[in-house]
């Protein structure tokens, strides 16, 4: 008895952290972009609006076409979508190396948006179903990954840039990311029936059946936590896009910021602390979550997403720029570890990738009201956007405890209803 329960365990963690590698490996495709725009202009012209065009492509595919990913996880399982996503994965990043007109370069961004998109959705959702007792964790820790990987290979890409040129590393790096998630990808898989240790008894987050997609979407929480995940999700983006202005016009972008033994200028500072804050606070929340509960800590992530945001608009000196961009990053990223385990606690791990797939397209449907906010900001300045950005939050923390806490105990109140002769009913 005591090996049989000793073996899953061993095999899920290496699952979970098979996962993460792949997630490291596609990490650059969003996070690594723009280390690349300026070279391309340099050489084409085509100007940097024109070139991040690209970007876009790639975020709309990256989380519109995940519900299709996760359906074919759901049905073939997670390795033949993870291998498929790391082809493409690496050929997107081959077709930019010889890119030299834009419609090449927009069909190569949607091509690693449909690779990175299947890597993704596999990754996170394999963890749900691996750990259903630490979804929480499980999911904050395959998140982090996608948020801080980068961090690893930033200073070796922007030296190769230097050295041999943009289309050398587009090509080297593509190649490199696509070998080791195909490497990798091939040992993903599943749990069998009895691998996943048995949650305790007492667990809150056991739901009482599998909901199929369609069933999910039919119901309340499931558009409420879209919402919620659209309106946390749009604040953040707004900082990922536009933290370079921001920096510019409160005039600390090049002053030097002393912190950790370190000395660099505000706005590099802010964004090597912002990716490491981004990736810690997903298993942080992620591990919080599964202990005060995920509805709690929904309300205390995004109620200090609104305050860091707040804050933020007066950070008129480099150092409070640097540590409260920090802050803004470290409240806003856990989303990408909450919502899936919420995901899953509700509806179920059968089909918990789907399902989450489906959420996840809220990222590009927020991704949409960016450029809303952007034209906010040349009319009425910054204040207004980070006005706007705090009361989303501020909103989204209150549905978290107001509708759908609310929401999730009735519809479990009313799945299970022992008769009188001792039978369930669903």
């Amino acid at each position: 008895m005591t090996q049989r329960t000793s073996t899953p365990a061993v095999n899920r963690w290496a699952q979970l952290w098979i996962g993460v590698v792949c997630m490291v490996m596609i990490a650059n495709l969003q996070y690594g972009w723009t280390l690349f725009v300026g070279p391309m202009n340099a050489k084409y012209h085509w100007g940097r609006t024109a070139i991040q065009l690209a970007f876009t492509l790639f975020v709309v595919t990256e989380t519109w076409l995940v519900p299709i990913e996760g359906y074919l996880v759901d049905r073939f399982g997670p390795r033949t979508v993870v291998l498929g996503g790391g082809l493409l994965v690496g050929l997107s990043w081959v077709m930019n190396a010889f890119a030299s007109s834009l419609p090449v370069l927009y069909l190569a961004a949607v091509v690693g948006g449909v690779g990175a998109g299947g890597v993704y959705g596999t990754a996170v959702g394999n963890s749900l179903k691996w750990f259903t007792d630490r979804r929480g964790l499980a999911a904050g820790l395959t998140a982090a990954a996608f948020g801080a990987g980068s961090a690893l290979t930033v200073a070796p890409i922007a030296a190769l840039i230097e050295r041999r040129g943009y289309e050398t590393t587009f090509l080297q790096f593509g190649v490199l990311q696509g070998v080791v998630v195909v490497a990798f990808g091939f040992f993903l898989r599943a749990p069998r029936p009895g691998e996943v240790p048995p949650a305790p008894a007492a667990d809150r987050y056991q739901p009482p059946r599998d909901y199929r997609p369609l069933d999910a979407l039919r119901t309340p929480m499931f558009w409420t936590m879209y919402a919620m995940f659209v309106m946390v999700a749009t604040g953040g983006l707004v900082v990922v896009a536009h933290l370079a202005p921001i920096a510019n016009d409160f005039n600390v972008a090049n002053e030097p910021v002393s912190l950790l033994g370190l000395t660099l200028p505000a706005l590099t500072f802010a964004l090597a602390i912002d990716r490491v804050t981004n990736g810690i606070t997903r298993p942080f929340f992620g591990w919080l979550s599964d202990h005060l509960g995920r509805e709690n800590t929904m309300f205390l992530a995004f109620f200090l997403e609104g305050v860091g945001i707040l804050l933020l608009l007066r950070a008129r000196d480099p150092t409070s720029f640097v540590v409260l961009s920090g802050l803004v990053f470290f409240a806003w990223g856990e989303i990408y570890s909450l919502f899936p385990a919420t995901c899953a606690d509700i509806y179920g791990k059968r089909y918990c990738t789907t399902i989450y797939g489906l959420l996840y397209t809220a990222k590009g449907t927020a991704a949409l009201l960016v450029p809303v906010l952007s034209y906010l900001s040349e009319q009425k300045g910054w204040a207004g956007v980070f006005f706007a950005s705090a009361l989303l939050n501020f909103g989204a923390a209150a549905m978290a405890l107001v509708v759908l806490k609310p929401a999730r105990m009735r519809a479990e109140s009313r799945v299970l209803i022992p008769d009188a002769m001792g039978i369930t009913r669903i």
